[in-house]
């Protein structure tokens, strides 16, 4: 590993709060995505997996600019969650009590939006993966199995971000980030078990 790498994760160690659990989500993700386009290239270098071309090429074709989307979104959740730091730090009195609530409301509905960007991003990558898992190299299987475990891990720790947030305030709007956090999160969880039960049963375990 470069000492950029090296260098991420000592920022995540470090005592900032940023980059924090939400951008952790997002970076692993990002991960997901590498691997996912590794099993793909595996996939495509030989016509033994044939049938698992068209979703291989589909991956690779898309895979820098999901990896630089899932960076990004490491980036947003950050800049979100100061964003809220900063809206509290705004002096109190009377003069600007109802500024002040109402921009602290709106940086934590960007803080709650932000992760819920990741929860679907990693949906999508584990619908990808569930049609991928029957058609790969089946020597790279546990490689697939880890890009999954990943994505649906990055989509876990994202929710735990959004419901951090929204739990603190009320509205249609707040309302409709939850549901549409936890149908995602449904799906997932659904889309992984197929998935389990497809790399485990190729794998013989």
């Amino acid at each position: 590993m470069n000492d950029g790498y090296v260098d991420v994760l000592s920022s995540i160690a470090s005592s900032s709060p940023t980059p924090g659990g939400g951008s952790v989500a997002a970076l692993s993700l990002a991960h997901a995505h590498s691997l996912a386009a590794m099993v793909s290239r595996l996939t495509l270098k030989s016509d033994k997996w044939s049938k698992g071309h068209e979703i291989a090429n589909d991956i690779v074709e898309h895979s820098q600019a999901r990896i630089n989307e899932s960076v990004s979104l490491a980036d947003k959740d950050a800049a979100a969650f100061n964003a809220v730091m900063a809206a509290y730090r705004i002096p109190k009195n009377d003069d600007n009590s109802t500024e002040r609530s109402n921009s602290i409301r709106k940086a934590t509905i960007g803080a709650a939006l932000a992760p819920l960007e990741t929860v679907n991003a990693a949906l999508q990558l584990l619908k990808q993966l569930l049609t991928l898992s029957s058609v790969c190299n089946a020597n790279a299987l546990t490689d697939l199995a880890a890009s999954a475990e990943l994505a649906q891990s990055a989509a876990y720790i994202a929710q735990m971000n959004v419901r951090i947030n929204t739990q603190y305030i009320n509205g249609d709007d707040v309302d409709s980030i939850d549901s549409e956090t936890d149908n995602a999160i449904a799906v997932c969880n659904q889309t992984m078990l197929e998935l389990r039960s497809i790399y485990m049963e190729r794998l013989g375990w």
